[in-house]
């Protein structure tokens, strides 16, 4: 069955061997890139999955962009149409980042903004960050954003879907979020936040499909299965690593094509690009 991939990066070296990813390193057993990660690489690990799309996005922090937007533009360029880019921006320099995010769109045929909380140490409902969702509604793209508890060793404080998911759908109510990394150890506000708001999504990134927590399971299976999103957070996790307990969740049908590529052709506009 084809599969989206809806948070994951195809990284440079100033990503992978960054400092910050230490931990991530050990748990996974990954160990420092000599070399770049050929394009090619990342276009088979797809494959092997059945990905047919993986959004592929930029990261940008305090002290400048581990993967800028122009980056992934050349990886998408030599993707052979697998990969599909995610901006990334400047959040201390709001006018500069509007800018640039119009232009990824617009100019570099980029699908979704995505911000990483923690990386900034600012919450979602910083005013930094406001000018860039009215960006994404104008747009009309995700924003892309991470909950939950941080795997690198910084706080977590930032993932919170309570206070902070649920107060910028409340301010914006026409802005589509899509949230990586389920939410754990707040699963359940999570659940009650998308419950709540319908523009609201959560993606299953950073989790193995044997470690999603018995609440989500529950909620993919039931009134959720038109809110929850597949992502693997390559290459800290193969798609195919992330998939491959899928058939003891017990999905039917139609709730794993939603949740494999269906809900995110559909959040993400895919089909508008085909």
């Amino acid at each position: 069955m084809p599969v989206v991939d809806a948070w994951m990066q195809h990284p440079t070296l100033r990503h992978s061997n960054h400092e910050m990813f230490e931990s991530l390193r050990r748990w996974t057993g990954m160990e420092l890139l000599e070399e770049p990660l050929p394009v090619k690489v990342t276009v088979a690990a797809l494959a092997a999955a059945d990905v047919e799309i993986g959004l592929s996005a930029a990261w940008y922090g305090p002290q400048g962009p581990l993967i800028d937007n122009d980056e992934v533009a050349e990886f998408v360029a030599r993707s052979e149409g697998r990969l599909r880019g995610v901006a990334g921006v400047d959040l201390t320099q709001p006018v500069a980042a509007v800018r640039e995010l119009r232009r990824a769109v617009q100019e570099l045929d980029f699908v979704a903004l995505r911000i990483v909380p923690w990386l900034w140490q600012l919450p979602p409902t910083d005013r930094l960050y406001y000018p860039l969702y009215t960006a994404c509604v104008e747009l009309g793209i995700p924003f892309c954003t991470q909950v939950g508890h941080t795997g690198p060793l910084r706080p977590s404080e930032t993932g919170r879907p309570i206070p902070y998911i649920d107060q910028v759908a409340l301010d914006f109510p026409e802005l589509t979020i899509v949230c990586g990394h389920i939410g754990y150890p707040w699963t359940t506000e999570m659940i009650s936040v998308a419950d709540k708001h319908p523009n609201v999504h959560i993606d299953t990134s950073a989790y193995t499909a044997r470690r999603y927590p018995t609440e989500l399971v529950d909620y993919l299976r039931g009134r959720g299965r038109r809110k929850v999103l597949f992502g693997s957070n390559y290459p800290m996790i193969t798609p195919s690593q992330a998939l491959e307990h899928l058939p003891d969740l017990r999905l039917d049908a139609e709730t794993t094509e939603l949740f494999l590529s269906g809900n995110a052709r559909r959040v993400f506009r895919l089909g508008d690009h085909s």
